[in-house]
């Protein structure tokens, strides 16, 4: 029982840093986090560090365990290993994506528009994240899926600030919509290279922020 607890800490944990719920920089003091989480303290201490072992938080000289800031320099590498691996899932699941599995992917599509118009933008980075697992997850390719997922793990605490330059307008169609276009006509290349589009030219908000902070 101590070792489900402590895994579900881990996920629990994981997935509020892959969903921009945990903030660079915030402590993740043991008692807080315990009762904001609904999680005992003992494997809560256990799901931190190892969280701190996966480099996905620090742990500094007062033994205080916080979520990293991103460099410059660090979002680039990630972003340009999204690119890889995000687009080789893309270029999988033209291959194999079921039209109900699409229809699935275009309607999380649908929601981030609906939210992008209400101003409801935290609802919206939730659920990019969401669409761009969810893509992954339809290449089939198990063991990449764990290496991007690790990697919204590592950005997912700035994702707040995917916004900061504002809702791209001048995307026809938007990045998203050259996705599941892709995918319905069984196109890899047009799969990989909207990956690509979204990934570089979305995060520009992230960009703008790491560089001023």
């Amino acid at each position: 029982m101590k070792e489900n607890l402590s895994d579900r800490a881990y996920s629990v944990l994981r997935d509020a840093l892959m969903r921009g719920q945990l903030k660079p920089g915030e402590q993740m003091r043991l008692r807080p986090m315990s009762a904001r989480f609904g999680i005992s303290p003992t494997p809560m201490r256990e799901a931190l560090l190892r969280l701190v072992f996966e480099r996905a938080m620090v742990l500094d000289s007062r033994g205080t365990v916080t979520v990293p800031r991103l460099t410059h320099e660090q979002l680039l590498e990630i972003r340009a290993i999204r690119v890889d691996l995000e687009g080789n899932t893309a270029a999988a699941a033209a291959k194999l994506a079921t039209e109900e599995e699409i229809a699935d992917l275009e309607a999380i599509h649908e929601r981030i528009m609906a939210c992008h118009q209400a101003g409801t933008f935290s609802e919206a980075i939730d659920l990019n994240t969401e669409f761009h697992l969810a893509l992954c997850r339809l290449g089939n390719l198990p063991i990449t899926y764990d290496l991007v997922a690790g990697l919204w793990v590592r950005c997912g605490p700035i994702l707040s600030h995917l916004y900061d330059a504002g809702v791209p307008e001048n995307w026809d169609p938007h990045p998203h919509t050259r996705i599941i276009n892709a995918l319905r006509n069984k196109d890899p290349d047009g799969a990989r290279k909207a990956v690509q589009i979204d990934i570089e030219q979305g995060g520009k908000g992230l960009i703008d922020h790491v560089l001023q902070s």
